[in-house]
């Protein structure tokens, strides 16, 4: 099927630059573009911290997705264990040395930032497993013996990432994992059996709950119980996406938001300050840019000829729709809130740098596309 060393891994500079996807690229930029406008309608038409600090971050991992872009696809797949096991061990550190803010524990510093290694982690197990599925075939991929591992890779960083806690970020790790195996060919049954015991098992994990987590889950199924309380972020949430109508109330004007009735409009709650002030028709440009974003990571995924790019791909697409579609479905009200940023559109470094490093892999997998993986 492939020659030996295919003339992919000898690309010249020019050859990697053509083979680019520049679809991609553009979007990426304008997503980062209008995040920037959105983050300096936060800080409320000035250059405050939340905008330089969101401007910088953008062009540093902007940058840095360009550099992994021409990293070779085998690099990904020789280095994906390590990779794993590096954010697994960073996962530890943040269990006994870890910063806590607002009751969480979730952050390690590292003094030129504060990173959550639980972001990382949603790209680092798609990475493990795509590279695990790659060495088995199809035949074997069902057998019991080879389903104890990727179980183990899925279950253990997701149980330290509720410890801390933060049930939304280990719900989007276990969806990334999940859907890895789904793609690879795990039979359906064995979700099955795994939805079960799940539903089974979902009244003790309750009991374990944190008060605040629960009362998420309240609020979802009614928001009106506590609408000074609990409710409240939500109830804000969608009384200003719907009064941003048709067209919005223009940059700037969002009142909602400038009279600091929607609290953490920077982080997960930015697509509501961005509908408040452009209106369905600026939504749905964010949904399109997002849209076109799946479809060329998906893309890429069916050009590549390498088992482990197409998981990775295909995988990487599935979990970045869900991370979009979790983060709007929270703040229209359609599911609770769990506290998952909007990728590259919302503040946050960490979350930024693995959607980043994420695209980045699926670009090298775009321009060495017909590099075999051993």
């Amino acid at each position: 099927m492939f020659q030996p060393r295919s003339i992919q891994s000898n690309l010249s500079f020019k050859d990697k630059i053509v083979s680019m996807d520049f679809v991609l690229i553009f979007s990426i930029l304008a997503i980062g573009i209008i995040s920037m406008f959105a983050m300096y309608s936060t800080d409320g038409g000035e250059f405050k911290y939340h905008t330089r600090s969101h401007i910088i971050r953008f062009i540093i991992f902007f940058i840095l997705f360009l550099i992994l872009s021409f990293f070779q696809i085998r690099f990904w797949h020789k280095t994906s264990t390590l990779i794993y096991l590096s954010c697994f061990i960073l996962l530890l550190g943040v269990k006994y040395f870890g910063l806590t803010s607002q009751g969480s524990q979730r952050w390690l510093n590292f003094y030129f930032m504060n990173l959550q290694p639980s972001e990382l982690m949603k790209i680092a197990l798609i990475l493990f497993l795509s590279k695990y599925y790659h060495r088995i075939s199809t035949q074997d991929v069902n057998k019991i013996k080879f389903l104890f591992l990727p179980i183990l890779a899925l279950v253990a960083p997701v149980l330290l990432v509720v410890a801390q806690p933060d049930l939304g970020t280990s719900i989007l790790i276990a969806l990334g994992g999940i859907v890895v195996a789904w793609l690879a060919g795990v039979s359906v049954k064995f979700f099955s059996y795994a939805s079960i015991l799940f539903i089974s098992l979902m009244p003790i994990a309750i009991s374990f709950l944190k008060p605040y987590q629960k009362a998420r889950i309240l609020t979802f199924l009614n928001p009106d119980r506590d609408p000074l309380g609990a409710g409240y972020q939500i109830i804000q949430s969608k009384i200003a996406i719907g009064s941003g109508g048709l067209f919005g109330k223009g940059f700037l004007n969002g009142s909602q938001s400038y009279l600091d009735y929607l609290p953490e409009k920077h982080t997960d709650f930015i697509f509501t300050l961005f509908s408040e002030e452009f209106g369905f028709f600026g939504s749905l440009l964010i949904l399109m840019l997002y849209s076109l974003i799946i479809h060329r990571i998906v893309k890429i995924g069916h050009e590549t000829r390498s088992t482990f790019g197409k998981l990775y791909c295909f995988s990487f697409a599935t979990a970045f729709f869900f991370y979009v579609a979790v983060n709007m479905g929270m703040v229209l009200g359609l599911l609770p809130i769990v506290g998952a940023p909007l990728p590259i559109l919302s503040y946050g470094g960490s979350s930024m740098m693995a959607i980043m490093i994420g695209l980045g892999i699926a670009m090298s997998c775009k321009i060495y596309k017909d590099t075999p993986v051993n």
